[in-house]
């Protein structure tokens, strides 16, 4: 076997002399190589056993990061979404409860304008129905009081008594011509009753019977006294002749009419209380004459 040899510590340094000096390194404890396996190898699990532990830390929190995170943005999203919807709404809504109370005041408007056009139809329909029934109650007033007035001036005529002391002597008719026609029919009348607007033949006014008299003899005269005293030729009372008509009121305003059958005496039907006869001039003087025949 060799022999072993002392060995010369690495840290001794030679002089150029080949001395070497005293100074020298103090050698390191030395340890067994599997102690410093052993301890590599723990090194080694505890940075893979550390490794292990912080992965699923750091997927756990990359994970709540991340999802995490994820999950705020799309709540937040869908806050911010469902926000913006809710205002699209409302203000689709309130555009909509705007068009309703214009279209509601239009109505209302149409409706205020429509009822306040019925009243003043109304209205003006009332005023001509208060004018027509003033106008009516007027036109019956007038008849009213001109009934009445000749009503009286004819009560006045049967009233006065008769005078044959002023008796007119006017001309007799001549025989067998449409006077004698006109008077006989005349009396043919007398003691027939008076009714306002009769024409005959069982009764009549005083212008219906006159009316009928002339109708015998070929004479259409008009319906009223009124009218009747327009027509023919106007003649004095002193020139009357048997079959002239006689007027009490003025020419176009007559109220009473009868006919002169010569002798002073005149047939009329004067009113209610007094039937178809004759009487004297002087029982009541005429106003105006006129000759048709």
């Amino acid at each position: 076997m060799p022999q072993n040899r002392p060995r010369t510590p690495a840290s001794a340094s030679h002089t150029p002399d080949g001395s070497h000096t005293g100074r020298r390194r103090h050698a390191a404890p030395s340890r067994p190589n599997w102690t410093r396996r052993a301890g590599i190898v723990g090194g080694v699990v505890s940075a893979l056993a550390l490794s292990g532990a912080a992965a699923p830390a750091i997927a756990d929190n990359h994970s709540d990061t991340s999802y995490g995170g994820g999950n705020v943005s799309a709540r937040t999203l869908s806050t911010s979404l469902s926000t913006a919807v809710t205002g699209e709404q409302a203000a689709d809504a309130i555009a909509q409860d705007a068009i309703e109370m214009s279209l509601a005041a239009h109505r209302r408007q149409a409706a205020d304008q429509a009822a306040d056009q019925a009243a003043a139809q109304a209205r003006a329909a009332t005023a001509r129905k208060a004018a027509v029934a003033a106008k009516a109650a007027k036109a019956r007033a007038t008849a009213s009081a001109l009934a009445a007035s000749r009503s009286a001036k004819r009560t006045a005529l049967i009233a006065k008594p008769v005078s044959s002391s002023t008796a007119t002597t006017s001309a007799a008719a001549p025989s067998g011509t449409k006077v004698d026609k006109l008077i006989a029919f005349l009396k043919a009348q007398i003691g027939k009753p008076y009714v306002y607007g009769a024409t005959g033949p069982s009764s009549y006014d005083c212008s219906g019977l006159t009316q009928a008299a002339f109708a015998t003899v070929g004479v259409n005269l008009p319906r009223t006294s009124q009218e009747q005293s327009t027509t023919g030729t106007p003649v004095s009372l002193s020139s009357l002749k048997a079959g002239d008509l006689v007027f009490w009121g003025g020419e176009g305003s007559a109220y009473h009419v009868g006919v002169y059958i010569g002798g002073g005496q005149y047939l009329d039907a004067a009113n209610p209380s007094s039937p178809v006869g004759i009487k004297p001039l002087t029982y009541s003087e005429p106003d105006w004459a006129v000759r048709v025949l």
